[in-house]
């Protein structure tokens, strides 16, 4: 039989783990037992834990948004006013990765993930910056190599946002929040990318757009989006929609066997239980 929704998220409601903050983005699970997540308008990056405490991990992060770990499990954050993609060295600070490319700053860097080479995918829309502040004059989506280098990937995109590798870094998955999309890239050798393809058109009626996205050790995606987190197959079919109390913007496996979707939406950070485990950063 195909596969269906409940295969993979009982049915249940979400559970809400903390609220009161401002705008919560960029979930990660550190595998030391705790999320870290960011409030991107009070310039924090929180930290949650198991027991249901929250405490302040890092003011101010400079509006962060996005956050990943390294393959060295260092944190790796987005900066919306800082303009950069920024990594913790062993002080704790928050050091420039980039900042520019082909010698303008960047946008302000939304949504990021790390390839098993150590480089660093990462998308750069328009959001945390004014029209005029704009030096670039595209978004686009970019790749951080070990050396420092900046390597422009793509720059048709109305407003990038978030990004996933399926299971094998074959395809790289982006979408778009202006064009309500998400877009399936091959990814070769060199780490270039190329054959873009709509993978899944999420333009419907309810309020909402393509934001943050994670992938299952299936292939399935959940990507959040109007009326909640949709998950969608390798295929590109849309399996449902996980309805939340706010709508969701980004979300992240985690928990002692990465079977807890750990998802940020707007005031709350929430979780539901997932059948398959999610691949780790």
């Amino acid at each position: 039989m195909p596969v269906q929704l409940t295969d993979l998220v009982p049915d249940q409601e979400p559970a809400k783990l903390a609220g009161g903050f401002q705008f919560t983005e960029g979930p990660v699970w550190h595998p030391d037992g705790y999320l870290l997540f960011s409030d991107i308008p009070a310039d924090v990056i929180h930290k949650y834990t198991s027991d249901g405490t929250v405490e302040m991990y890092l003011s101010p992060s400079r509006n962060s948004n996005g956050l990943t770990l390294d393959r060295s499990g260092r944190l790796v954050a987005c900066e919306h006013s800082g303009r950069q993609v920024s990594r913790q060295d062993s002080s704790g600070q928050m050091v420039s990765v980039a900042s520019r490319w082909g010698g303008q700053r960047l946008n302000s860097p939304n949504d990021l993930v790390v390839h098993s080479s150590c480089s660093i995918f990462f998308t750069d829309p328009p959001y945390g910056i004014e029209p005029e502040q704009a030096e670039i004059g595209h978004n686009g989506v970019y790749r951080i190599d070990a050396d420092g280098s900046v390597t422009l990937l793509e720059s048709d995109f109305a407003r990038p946002n978030g990004l996933a590798f399926s299971p094998d870094e074959a395809i790289l998955y982006i979408d778009d929040s202006e064009r309500r999309n998400v877009r399936a890239f091959d990814v070769q050798r060199d780490l270039s990318i190329n054959n873009d393809r709509v993978f899944t058109n999420m333009d419907i009626e309810e309020r909402g757009s393509p934001d943050g996205m994670k992938v299952d050790t299936e292939g399935h995606l959940y990507v959040t989006g109007a009326g909640g987190v949709w998950v969608i197959t390798p295929d590109g079919t849309h399996l449902g929609t996980i309805p939340f109390p706010e709508l969701p913007a980004n979300l992240t496996f985690g928990g002692d066997d990465y079977r807890t979707l750990f998802v940020t939406a707007r005031t709350g950070l929430y979780s539901v239980r997932v059948n398959v485990t999610g691949i780790k950063p």
